[in-house]
């Protein structure tokens, strides 16, 4: 299957967080988590990287490629995947709500569900066919097993 997709993944995650920031300095809005409490999104934004990078690692360990919609020659459910089908994309969601947390500002909490649906539509949906399609009865079987997101 030919990769149609130019804007992968990392880049939405950049353009949001750019997105955040900006939002955060030039239209704040209310300030919804106050210091000291702003300082736990360090931890969710260490969690998300984390989670990220343990789940993308999974994949070069198995041998098959992290970029969406190259042909897939593992089905990797090992690690975080027994618990999510999308690891590396709910790490990033992670990072992106531990920084709205650390802005403490209402403005950048609007990014987060267009990043989310974003991916949906355009990454998580045609994965979810294209895996389909090379794993036929055992990604359905993981998929009944395993939730998209938790």
């Amino acid at each position: 299957m030919e990769r149609k997709r130019r804007i992968l993944p990392p880049i939405w995650f950049l353009f949001s967080l750019l997105t955040m920031l900006a939002l955060h300095f030039l239209w704040p809005g209310a300030q919804v988590v106050p210091s000291p409490y702003n300082w736990f999104g360090i931890a969710l934004l260490a969690l998300g990287i984390a989670i990220s990078l343990s789940a993308s690692n999974r994949f070069r360990r198995a041998g098959t490629p992290v970029v969406p919609f190259e042909r897939s020659t593992t089905l990797v459910t090992g690690g975080a995947f027994r618990y999510t089908r999308n690891p590396m994309y709910l790490g990033l969601v992670v990072t992106l709500t531990g920084t709205a947390i650390l802005f403490g500002t209402l403005t950048p909490w609007l990014v987060i569900p267009v990043f989310v649906w974003l991916i949906v539509t355009h990454f998580i949906r045609g994965e979810e066919r294209f895996l389909e399609d090379i794993f036929g009865g055992e990604y359905l079987a993981y998929k009944n097993r395993v939730r998209r997101w938790l």
